[in-house]
Order: C-alpha cells, then structure tokens, then sequence
C-alpha cells in the first residue's frame, strides 16, 4: 500500500532516491517557476535549463510506508506535516516557499493549494 507525503530537499538528493518512489512530483523552488514530474526529470544531463543539482524542491511523494519512513530519518529530506493536520510548516519550509506566495503561519494544506497553482499535480487530493 503506498501513501502520499511532503517533502522540502534538493533536486540531487530526490534523484538518488527517485527509483524507489511509486510516482513523484515536485516544484523548483530556486530562481523561478519551472516544474516537472519524476518521469521527467529522472535522467538530468548537462541541459543548461535543468536546474542545478543543489536547486530546494518541494516534492510530493507516493510510496510504500517503509519508503517513507527512511526518508523521515534522512537529513536531507524535510517531511511537512499531514496537509489536514492543523499545524504551521517549520521556519524552514517557509522561508523556501514564502517567494511562491506562501502565507506566514501557513499549514501543509495551505501551502499546497498555493503551489497547486503553479503544478496542480500538487494539490492534495483525497480519493
């Protein structure tokens, strides 16, 4: 059974663990709005408009429960919180995502329907 979850991390430490996710998709949150699904991204070249491997993403991820729970106790890999859990992002999470128009004090939920706008695939869905 595979669950979806939050992260904030870099562009270099989603590829190193891409092959294991059921399915991914993230946001840049560098210099602009670019966007791009795991299908896309997983084979980065030296395509001088694929942003650079240090480049803070926030990505959603779906996998199974063991997957998320390595990802909890690797440092490079911020989890957000539950997007109906009631609960602030972490300074760090909003000081990344404040440029896209994410709202101080905002929850997971929030901050997911504000990045929607940019790649609707973010939106949390229910199903």
């Amino acid at each position: 059974m595979t669950g979806r979850a939050y992260y904030l991390t870099t562009l270099a430490d989603w590829q190193c663990h891409a092959a294991r996710f059921a399915n991914s998709h993230f946001v840049v949150l560098g210099g602009g709005n670019e966007s791009a699904s795991a299908a896309n991204d997983a084979q980065t070249t030296g395509d001088p408009s694929m942003p650079r491997a240090d480049t803070k993403i926030l990505v959603l991820i779906e996998a199974d429960e063991g997957v998320h729970l390595s990802l909890e106790d690797e440092p490079a890999f911020e989890p957000l919180t539950h997007p109906l859990a009631q609960k602030p992002l972490s300074p760090t999470v909003q000081v990344a995502l404040e440029p896209h128009g994410v709202a101080p004090g905002a929850t997971t939920f929030d901050a997911a329907e504000t990045i929607g706008r940019i790649h609707p695939l973010l939106r949390h869905r229910v199903f």
